[in-house]
């Protein structure tokens, strides 16, 4: 019994000791209406390991999960979202995801084949008022540490179309960042997952990382 008090004081000391040691966490959103939400398991922790080992970042290494109508959105200055299929935002998950992104938070939505359908629906649920807009080139996020001149990388063919990358803005802040045709996500996971050239995985990796740097350096208001 000693003993199991022993672990359990070590490990009151020792956990916040650790979490401490980060600067910042982020989070893959959980949504209703039975789309794969959970795609791509091993996608955000590569790209937070590529970020901490290339950009000296200081993320936490394992993604949380949050669900889109939960408080504690607020803790995560940026959140990914993916899937293949439905999505359903209740109107309290709308608000919620409103507040969250007017409050300063960011949302990267990449669709995994599938998703585009549902999430113009829903995100109209959330910015009635907006509509995803293309865009350019020459746009900020294409031009952080790594620099697409053409926007964003093909990573992988579904229906022979042009990758897109899409913004909701809100005042004059991008707030919500859509990929759509790339499959970003996909080329995030390990090597062994799709068997996609090491460039591919790379271009992926770098399009993620000036994602999350965008995302960070805006004026984020979330601490």
């Amino acid at each position: 019994m000693k003993q199991i008090l022993l672990l359990f004081f070590l490990l009151l000391i020792v956990t916040p000791l650790a979490a401490q040691r980060y600067s910042l966490k982020i989070a893959k959103l959980k949504y209703n209406g039975g789309g794969d939400w959970y795609a791509n398991k091993t996608s955000l922790p590569n790209l937070i390991k590529f970020c901490n080992q290339n950009l000296n970042m200081n993320i936490k290494p394992d993604e949380d999960v949050v669900e889109v109508g939960n408080p504690e959105l607020y803790s995560y200055p940026f959140v990914h979202m993916t899937g293949h299929g439905n999505v359903v935002f209740s109107d309290a998950d709308a608000q919620n995801l409103r507040n969250y992104l007017t409050s300063g938070g960011f949302l990267h939505i990449d669709d995994n084949y599938g998703l585009d359908k549902y999430i113009r629906k829903e995100m109209k649920k959330v910015f009635p008022e907006s509509d995803f807009i293309e865009l350019p080139f020459d746009h900020p996020i294409y031009r952080q540490k790594y620099t697409f001149k053409n926007g964003l990388p093909k990573i992988h063919e579904h229906d022979n179309k042009p990758p897109q990358g899409f913004g909701i803005i809100y005042k004059g802040r991008l707030v919500c960042f859509y990929s759509y045709e790339t499959d970003l996500g996909n080329g995030w996971e390990d090597a062994e997952v799709h068997n996609d050239p090491e460039n591919k995985r790379r271009e992926a990796l770098q399009m993620g990382a000036n994602i999350l740097t965008f995302a960070l350096t805006q004026g984020s208001g979330l601490q």
